[in-house]
């Protein structure tokens, strides 16, 4: 069974090693502002959800990560659907054009590609962007 929560202080450790290109820094800052989620089994953290505001305002879910002997469990799906169910407006995401498999997980959860863009310099394909209107 499941369980997802928001991260808390005794979380950080295990968010600072799974989402190690954030450091520990931006990851205290994210879970003070209650921008991760985990999911757990059996009291152990199975993956995280971490999200910000577009623009200040449009939910945005920055990485979805689940342990790999964990995926395809139900897990990311568990975590996305507390988040959505904690945001209850419009919702954005996105992944890099060449990663057909987040882009079809994006797809079976009710999300449409809205657009694509290019930042020469920091990704070596463009980005495409997702939104998921919510209720």
């Amino acid at each position: 069974m499941v369980e997802v929560a928001s991260a808390g202080r005794a979380d950080i450790d295990w968010l600072v090693r799974e989402d190690a290109s954030s450091g520990e820094a931006w990851v205290s800052r994210c879970v003070a502002l209650g921008e991760y989620l985990v999911a757990r089994e059996a009291g152990e953290i199975v993956g995280f959800l971490r999200f910000s505001r577009f623009w200040g305002r449009v939910p945005y879910m920055e990485m979805i990560r689940v342990l790999p002997e964990h995926r395809r469990s139900g897990v990311g799906t568990a975590l996305f659907l507390a988040w959505e169910e904690a945001c209850a407006a419009t919702v954005m995401t996105s992944s890099e054009c060449d990663e057909s498999r987040p882009q079809d997980w994006h797809r079976r959860n009710g999300f449409s590609e809205t657009g694509a863009i290019e930042l020469p310099g920091l990704q070596s394909v463009p980005e495409v962007f997702f939104i998921k209107q919510i209720g």
